[in-house]
């Protein structure tokens, strides 16, 4: 056997993941990597970590400070992180983020070999100001020049880096579980029953087209509640814009949901209708397909990529599209049975978390040799 790797991941929140697709990224990978012998240490930032956790399933936690503004939190901690890790002996870094990419030299000068998971195409989202979008444009060249190896998460961001820069990728999609949970504690709370509700997961910001899936809800006439989760950092005016539009209208907001509670509410959804445009392979997208959700979504190439034969594509900026497209699904979900089935099968065949695993841990010893 192969021997064990000193492993460092920087660039997320951390873990347990609390928050989003990285974080969810870094935890299951990370406890697959430790559960495989080798020595993995996750940093995060502090305010999203409670105090005294040094450690989760086998992970070490390395918990440091950053600077809590829209523009600098990311690369304040992820330079502190890198600063740190420089002091000690890993074989590996791996940074999540396009934007940390100009990071990625400082371990190198240590004789550790870096990849770096680049993520979606970031400079797109509207929420970065023009300055913003620049330094994102710059990253990725950076992200070609500097680390040992890029990872794309989706063969349609992999064939973006190749056309526009000329460099190979390494794809390795994110993974899911491919299960349906049978508790409805959540449901419970939320006052909705099993199959009579639908519902929408994100972060809260307006190139995921929260706006536009209500807007075509409420359009389509359909009776059932639309249960509306997630929210964002430095996302409080777009926020009170949705609550306007929500308010009073058979529309709940009960804010960020984690753990058993988002899984419950996965498994026992009408139909799950996911908004985003920018990006790579969503991890929601994958755990609702997982859960066994009847999927609507947004017709991006990424999300046509994921869903292939398994769920239903259309235009959310046609909102009038999106609402007949709701009703149709809606009205007949008891015939679309099969596509949850498809749904699941495709998340086990393709994006398993112990595939994902195995493909950063050949890549890990590869870089290592």
């Amino acid at each position: 056997m192969a021997h064990p790797l000193d492993i460092a991941i920087v660039g997320t929140r951390g873990i347990p993941a609390n928050y989003g697709g990285f974080e969810t990224f870094a935890q299951e990978l990370s406890v697959r990597l430790a559960g495989k012998g080798h020595r993995v240490t996750v940093y995060g930032r502090s305010h999203y970590i409670p105090d005294g956790t040094k450690s989760y399933r086998g992970v070490r936690i390395r918990r440091l400070p950053a600077l809590r503004t829209k523009y600098l939190e990311t690369v304040s901690h992820t330079g502190l992180s890198t600063l740190d890790l420089i002091f000690r002996s890993f074989d590996i870094v791996l940074f999540c983020n396009a934007a940390n990419a100009f990071l990625t030299w400082i371990p190198r000068l240590r004789g550790m070999k870096v990849a770096i998971n680049v993520d979606g195409i970031e400079r797109l989202r509207d929420k970065w100001s023009r300055l913003g979008k620049e330094f994102y444009r710059f990253n990725e060249l950076l992200a070609t020049w500097f680390p040992n190896r890029i990872v794309t998460d989706a063969q349609v961001i992999q064939d973006y880096y190749r056309v526009r820069y000329g460099v190979e990728t390494l794809f390795v999609p994110y993974g899911a579980p491919a299960e349906k949970v049978e508790s409805t504690g959540v449901l419970d709370e939320l006052g909705v029953k099993p199959m009579e509700y639908l519902l929408y997961v994100s972060r809260l910001e307006p190139e995921n087209n929260a706006h536009r899936v209500i807007e075509g809800y409420l359009r389509s006439g359909v009776s059932q509640p639309l249960v509306l989760v997630g929210d964002a950092p430095y996302g409080e005016e777009y926020i009170e814009r949705l609550r306007a539009l929500a308010g009073g209208k058979n529309i709940l907001m009960p804010g960020s949901i984690y753990g058993v509670g988002y899984r419950e509410l996965l498994s026992h959804c009408i139909c799950y209708l996911h908004g985003c445009e920018v990006g790579g392979t969503h991890p929601a997208l994958l755990e609702a397909m997982g859960a066994g959700a009847l999927v609507i979504s947004n017709q991006t190439p990424e999300n046509r990529e994921v869903i292939a034969e398994t769920g239903f594509l259309c235009s959310f900026e046609d909102v009038e599209e999106l609402s007949t497209r709701i009703a149709q699904v809606v009205g007949g979900s008891e015939k679309l049975s099969r596509f949850r089935e498809k749904a699941q099968e495709r998340v086990r065949s393709c994006y398993s978390w112990d595939q994902v695993t195995d493909r950063y841990e050949e890549l890990f010893y590869e870089l290592a040799c």
